[in-house]
């Protein structure tokens, strides 16, 4: 079925409203879950609802919270959480940073004990439209532990995305959004609710076999994600762990240190108009981009895409057309706005 963004918006604000939100934050949440839907990333939209007020219910997350600012130098800063939504608590330090940001040229956010920071590409695209370049680096520990190591069968690692963005003059930011699993959980979870396989690669069962099967990943024992290109995504996991995990405060992968799902996130924000080069960057970026497009295609009508194209024209043809929802998905909806009573 389709949806209309601005209905389904509506409908998933009205059930964080319902369920303790204050107005700010239930719209907060609703616009990033489907902005995530919008931009086609079915996985991280409004999918995640159910879960979110489980873990809202289980005291997982908490309603109503803002970021505190525990240490913070002119380039440095950590920021805690405190438990509460990510997608309001990732804004607000996302802001934060842009502001340091634009007063010393560079800053370097080190964020914990946050609640699930949804798309990860929202972070750079915020700090790409306000003319920074930022790189980030997301852990999960405790619950969003989903991951096997190269060459193992076990679950140690999350999926640990790393995400790009690079301002772009006269056109939409390059926005690289990657976990460095060969899926995300959230795409599991979209292909179990369609009843559809997964591709070649993606997930092993409990028994360290290959399968396409969604449900072997939430069988009991359960399966594991791969990471992506075996020895490199795993590596690129280990560090991303690190990074996001130790050295921000909000600790690597560890399934006894909480019983929440806890994200941590490091993030480098850089002002290019600091750099000396700063008069030939806008030129030279795009100058890089023409270059790349002008590669002759492997298909007589195919086109070279910049990262994050892809997501501007879907976002575009999605706010036309309306949102793709399957019948499970919004069922799902429909249950949780019911539980909480009221329906729509």
């Amino acid at each position: 079925m389709k949806v209309a963004p601005d209905r389904l918006k509506s409908f998933v604000q009205a059930i964080f409203s319902q369920a303790g939100s204050l107005p700010p934050e239930a719209e907060r949440i609703a616009h990033y879950l489907v902005e995530s839907n919008l931009a086609g990333h079915d996985s991280h939209g409004v999918i995640r609802v159910p879960h979110y007020i489980n873990f809202l219910k289980k005291d997982m997350v908490r309603a109503n919270q803002s970021m505190k600012v525990v240490f913070e130098t002119e380039v440095l800063a950590v920021v805690d959480g405190q438990f509460g939504f990510g997608q309001v608590i990732g804004e607000q330090a996302m802001r934060f940073a842009i502001t340091k940001c634009e007063k010393h040229g560079v800053l370097v956010l080190a964020l914990r004990n946050c609640g699930h920071l949804g798309r990860i590409g929202e972070w750079p695209l915020l700090a790409a439209r306000a003319g920074k370049i930022s790189l980030h680096f997301v852990n999960t520990s405790g619950l969003g532990i989903l991951a096997a190591p190269f060459g193992g069968i076990d679950r140690r690692l999350s999926a640990n995305p790393i995400a790009v963005g690079i301002p772009v003059k006269d056109g939409p930011p390059i926005i690289l959004d990657i976990s460095t699993c060969a899926i995300a959980e959230g795409k599991i979870k979209v292909a179990f609710n369609k009843g559809e396989s997964l591709p070649p690669g993606s997930i092993i069962d409990a028994q360290g076999r290959p399968s396409q099967d969604p449900k072997a990943f939430y069988a009991n024992p359960p399966g594991a994600i791969l990471p992506f290109g075996g020895h490199k995504g795993y590596g690129l996991s280990v560090v991303t762990d690190i990074l996001a995990g130790a050295l921000t405060g909000s600790g690597a992968s560890n399934p006894h240190s909480t019983s929440r799902m806890v994200n941590g996130l490091l993030a480098l924000v850089l002002d290019p108009e600091r750099f000396p080069a700063h008069s030939e960057f806008a030129g030279e970026v795009r100058r890089f981009i023409d270059f790349v497009k002008s590669s002759r295609t492997t298909s007589p009508h195919g086109e070279i895409l910049m990262p994050g194209e892809l997501e501007e024209r879907t976002r575009a043809r999605r706010l036309r057309e309306g949102i793709d929802l399957d019948d499970v998905t919004w069922g799902q909806l429909q249950e949780v706005a019911a539980g909480l009573g009221f329906s729509r």
